[in-house]
């Protein structure tokens, strides 16, 4: 679960890269608005692979909270 978030980071940022490659903001906003496009994307990836799975994948708790908790569950 812990590593889907980090996949989620990483594609939000490869797309707002990309995107930002090819739009070439000249201003802060045009930024903004690059970056959100890019977290919506990611957002939209993230709610489509709950939707078929049926699970949630992006978690409140830290990597270390995960782990405790794992290691709780298998005891």
């Amino acid at each position: 679960m812990a590593r889907c978030g980090l996949v989620l980071n990483m594609l939000a940022e490869a797309t707002t890269t990309e995107i930002s490659k090819e739009k070439n903001p000249e201003t802060f906003e045009d930024s903004r608005i690059i970056a959100k496009q890019g977290g919506t994307i990611a957002g939209n990836t993230r709610k489509e692979i709950e939707a078929k799975t049926g699970k949630k994948i992006v978690s409140k708790l830290n990597a270390k909270q995960l782990e405790l908790k794992n290691k709780q569950q298998i005891e």
